[in-house]
């Protein structure tokens, strides 16, 4: 957890004790860490067929910030992947405007 750049939080929507577990992983890993949102991914994934594939997953208010995707790789593996990414290049863009911080820090 230490120097975490970012987190990819998966669960499955239809295991009602996931909603409350992804809480606990956020306090965990992202507010403890003090990440920003766009260094994080929740990701939704879901079999064919599930109920909760056309539905909204119902997010407490501080996780609806977080960038969010309903994932099923055996219908939709490239939407999954170009989201995916998207959150690497959120996450190289923060390590280095991070590491630009730093540098100026030390040359001042």
């Amino acid at each position: 957890m230490k120097d975490s750049n970012g987190v990819v939080i998966i669960f499955n929507p239809d295991v009602p004790s996931h909603l409350k577990e992804i809480e606990t992983w956020h306090s965990m890993f992202i507010s403890s860490q003090g990440l920003v949102d766009n260094q994080c991914l929740l990701i939704s994934h879901y079999k064919p067929g599930s109920k909760v594939e056309d539905e909204r997953v119902p997010l407490a208010s501080h996780l609806s910030r977080i960038p969010f995707i309903q994932s099923n790789l055996e219908e939709e593996p490239e939407d999954v992947r170009q989201s995916f990414c998207r959150y690497l290049g959120n996450v190289v863009n923060a390590m280095s405007e991070s590491r630009e911080r730093e540098e100026m820090s030390i040359i001042t």
